[in-house]
Order: structure tokens, then C-alpha cells, then sequence
């Protein structure tokens, strides 16, 4: 699993996004950015930020180093916002805290990236179809002149399909994905060079180590797999059968696809 640092003292609030994600310190002397359990996305906006790093950080791009914060309620006592109160008091046990990068900046159009990190960051979004990197909404950092990917929440869309049971890995598995409004549309040529060399790196048996970096109080049971071991089983097969089709890789500026 993931390491497991607990929570000493709630910093402040980041009022960027709607689920209130907040800065905190934790026993080992780190600070984090915390999402909370106790918002409105739900657990599996944890499981996808976990998995997706995870994936990012094996393909070789950056991404910050992720913790389970274990968060006592009692800190609510604390805080004078009653917002932040609430959301903390519906937050106990595990959280998940992403390393606080001081003095990082977004990502703009001023910016620039390499051809080669920025089509490996498409397909990054491509595979795993992550809709929020646009530039309403990079979810890129520049810390000492390197691009660090964050913000993988709204990946994975299949597993919230899953309420009334897990649903068929094929249909995520062929299902298209567009870089129309992706801040680097532009390099959808470099993404067959990417998916040279990804494809050698990734498989079943790399899926099944990222999903055992999941703590098992974040993978809700579901029908056809009650217990977290299943649950991530259905993760593994999902992931798997994407990485074994190509019908999700965006088409290169001549219109053939980028295979």
C-alpha cells in the first residue's frame, strides 16, 4: 500500500475546485495537499488518482509522490471555518495526500513542454480517458523547470458505472477518446513513438502492483466483487484489455491512426 502518514494539523483550505481539497502536515514533517474522503466525488475519485499517478510515473513522466493520511477527526475542533469543520468530521481513517510542491506554478500557454513529455502526457489522458487537461483546467505543474502531471480524479470514468455491478472491460476497452479540447492536441504525431515504447512496459502483472497500492478502505465492494482483492482484480482486467486495442488512440494530423 501506499505509505501511511498521519495527519497533525489542517493548514488551509484550496477553494480551486468544488471538493475543497486542503493543505496539511502530517507526522513525518511532509505536507500534503489532502483530498478528502468525505467529499462529494467519493472514494473512487481516490482510486483513480492513485492508479493514474501510478501509471504516469511508470511511463516516465513526474507526478507527486502519494500517501494515505489518516486523518483524526478531532482536528475539526480546530478550525473556525464550519465548511472545513463538516468536511473534516466526514473524513476520518484514510485520505489521500499528494506532496506539496512549494513555490510550483500552473502550467499556461506561455509555458512550454517537449514534444516527447507532452505526447506522453496525451497518452497518458488517452488511455486511461482522463477529460480534465484542458486549458480551462491543465492539471499540469512547472516546479524547477520540469512538468509534473496532476489531478487524475476524473479518470477511469467505467468504475462509477458500477453501482449495480461490474460492468464489461471490452466496451472500456475500445471506446474512443478525443483530443479536441486537450492542451496538447497539437502532439497527437509523437503518441505512436510513446506507444512504442509504453506498451513494453506496461501489462497485467504491472496493473496488478499499482492496484495493490490502493488501501482496501478505498475499493468499495460491488456486485461481482465484494471484497477489495476482487474489486482490484476488475481494475487489472479493465486496464489490461485498453492497453491490448488500439481503437482509443487518437488519429495523427494525416488521419491515420496513431498505431
Amino acid at each position: 500500500m501506499i505509505p501511511t502518514v498521519a495527519v497533525t494539523r489542517y493548514v488551509t483550505p484550496l477553494r480551486e475546485g468544488g471538493s475543497l481539497p486542503g493543505i496539511v502536515e502530517g507526522d513525518d514533517l511532509g505536507t500534503y495537499v489532502c483530498k478528502f474522503r468525505g467529499a462529494g466525488q467519493g472514494l473512487r475519485v481516490l482510486v483513480a488518482e492513485v492508479v493514474v499517478g501510478e501509471i504516469a510515473r511508470r511511463i516516465g513522466l513526474r507526478t507527486p509522490q502519494l500517501v494515505a493520511l489518516d486523518l483524526d477527526p478531532d482536528i475539526a475542533r480546530y478550525e473556525a471555518d464550519e465548511e472545513v469543520q463538516d468536511l473534516l468530521n466526514r473524513s476520518p481513517g484514510l485520505n489521500l495526500g499528494i506532496d506539496f510542491l512549494p513555490g510550483a506554478f500552473g502550467f499556461d500557454s506561455h509555458t512550454s513542454a517537449g514534444s516527447e513529455v507532452a505526447a506522453r502526457v496525451l497518452w497518458l489522458d488517452a488511455f486511461t480517458a482522463n477529460v480534465d487537461r484542458s486549458w480551462r483546467n491543465p492539471n499540469l505543474l512547472v516546479w524547477h523547470g520540469d512538468l509534473w502531471v496532476i489531478d487524475h480524479g476524473a479518470a477511469l470514468y467505467f468504475h462509477h458505472a458500477w453501482g449495480g455491478g461490474v460492468t464489461d472491460p471490452a466496451r472500456f476497452a475500445r471506446q474512443p477518446w478525443s483530443p479536441e479540447d486537450h492542451v496538447f492536441a497539437a502532439h497527437t504525431a509523437g503518441l505512436a513513438a510513446v506507444e512504442a515504447e509504453v506498451v513494453a512496459i506496461l501489462g497485467e502483472q504491472v496493473f496488478a502492483e499499482i492496484l495493490a497500492l490502493v488501501p482496501d478502505e478505498w475499493l468499495e465492494p460491488v456486485p461481482g466483487a465484494e471484497t477489495p482483492d476482487a474489486v482490484r482484480a476488475a481494475y487489472v482486467r479493465f486496464l489490461t484489455a485498453r492497453l491490448e486495442t488500439r481503437q482509443w488512440l487518437p488519429e495523427d494530423p494525416t488521419g491515420v491512426a496513431a498505431s
